[in-house]
Order: structure tokens, then sequence, then C-alpha cells
């Protein structure tokens, strides 16, 4: 490994929310008389913090989503957690193999701290992050794209930019670590290649990741 720090984005690549949450969102906003399909929801929201979808909605029809909205989908998504959420396959011996040769590692999403807290206790992936290594979008002012996450992660675990290396599914976080000078591998399990453009490097399968971060500097 030639990083310095590896920053993983969290839904869709360490634990498989993607295709529930997207699927309750667009539930959630179809009820509320927002015609919303699962595929609108991935186009416009997949990694993404909740103001956007606030933003988006508000931009387009004028109107305000309820006071209520984020607690009302986040108790959904919860429940739906407990019954469904796995980590993404070899995920967890990623983990294990970063932990084991002592490379620095964390997580930067988009998702509130209780919802990364909740996916990786429900997956079992917690053991290997301490509250140190966990960051949110609520730790800043602006989630994806804008840079300032993975650069207020960055800044935490006390490495400069360029020598890291972040993990992203999402078009936004791909978007959001070229902004902040990182290098970032596109995760197209769920993404089509072609749907991240400016990533460093692509791979579908997460097994694949280390032989690659390995490679890239070597």
């Amino acid at each position: 490994m030639r990083y310095d720090l590896v920053i993983f984005d969290n839904d869709g690549v360490l634990v498989d929310s993607e295709p529930i949450s997207n699927r309750l969102l667009a539930a959630h906003l179809t009820e509320l008389g927002h015609p919303t399909s699962y595929e609108d929801s991935i186009r416009d929201y997949m990694g993404s913090a909740m103001h956007r979808v606030h933003d988006l909605v508000e931009e387009r029809t004028g109107q305000r989503l309820p006071a209520d909205f984020d607690d009302v989908f986040h108790a959904r998504v919860f429940a739906a957690f407990e019954r469904e959420l796995k980590p993404v396959a070899s995920a967890t011996g990623v983990l294990e193999e970063l932990a084991a040769d002592g490379v620095p590692y964390c997580v930067a999403s988009s998702g509130s701290h209780e919802r990364i807290r909740v996916g990786h206790r429900t997956t079992g992936i917690d053991r290997w992050f301490d509250d140190e290594r966990i960051f949110s979008s609520q730790d800043v002012g602006r989630g994806k794209p804008a840079p300032d996450l993975f650069l207020y992660a960055a800044e935490r675990m006390g490495v400069a930019p360029e020598r890291c290396v972040v993990v992203e599914d999402s078009p936004l976080g791909v978007r959001a670590a070229v902004a902040a000078g990182m290098d970032v591998y596109g995760f197209t399990a769920m993404t089509p290649a072609a749907k991240l453009p400016g990533a460093t490097g692509l791979f579908e399968d997460m097994g694949e990741l280390l032989p690659l971060l390995s490679r890239a500097r070597s």
C-alpha cells in the first residue's frame, strides 16, 4: 500500500444499503406527492446528504418537504436495515487486511452519524471503526460533491490530501474526491463505469481493491 490513508464512502461501499434506502426514499417522496421511481432516486440522490433531497424537491416544485421528513425516512430505513442489511461482499476482508497491516483508514459518508453507526452495528463491521475513524456530512457545512468532508477527514487523520485515496461508488462522491485533490477509485458494482468520470481507476469486486491500490503507485 503506497497511500497514507484510505477513505471509504459508506453506503454501497462498506454496507449494501443503497438498494434499501433508495427504494424507501422513492416510496416516501411518492407518498408525499412527489412521484419518484427507484431509478430516479439513484440518479438524483445516491451518495448525497439529506439536504440535497430537500433542495431538489423545493427547486423543482416550489414546495418544502415536511419538517419530520428526515425523521420518518430514517425510522423506516433503520427498521429495514435491521431486517435486510448486509456488508458489501468482501468488504470485511478488506478492512481486516488493512487493520492487520496497520494501514490507516476511515469512513467519510454523506449519511448521518446515527445512520453510519446503525449500519455498522447491524452488519458487524463496527469492530473496525472507533469514533475517531467515522466522519459524516454532519461534521461539515456542505456535503458531496463539495470536497469539504474528504478534506475534513484527511485533516483529522493527519494526512495530506494528495496522500489519500478515496473509495466511492457515486458520481457525487467521485466529484468530491477529485475536488479535494485526492485519487479516487470508483466501485462499479452498482454504478456503471461511464457514470464515474474522473475516477483514477475502476473496479467491480471489492476483493480487487487492495491489489489495485498496491499497484497504483508502485
